[in-house]
């Protein structure tokens, strides 16, 4: 079992109502972890419902659902990213 620090963002951290927090998980992948944390509560599978609308970062490097986890503390979930 791991401890990483989740990171939320934009109307990630809206509809879960935190910025972040420590998780305790088994998972290998980011998508084993969503797929923990969307069974929490109805607010984190509001959040974590359509995967096409996510990215993820660990330790700050753009990253896809199917990575591994091992070596990882830090995950960040945030809807794609627009510029202007």
């Amino acid at each position: 079992m791991a401890v990483y620090d989740v990171i939320y963002f934009a109307w990630v951290r809206e509809r879960i109502g935190l910025p972040s927090e420590k998780v305790e998980s088994c998972a290998s992948k980011v998508s084993d972890l969503i797929t923990e944390l969307s069974g929490r509560e109805p607010r984190y599978a509001a959040a974590f419902a359509d995967r096409s609308a996510l990215r993820v970062a660990l330790v700050q490097d753009l990253s896809h659902f199917e990575a591994s986890l091992e070596g990882v503390r830090e995950v960040a979930l945030f809807p794609p990213m627009t510029g202007g």
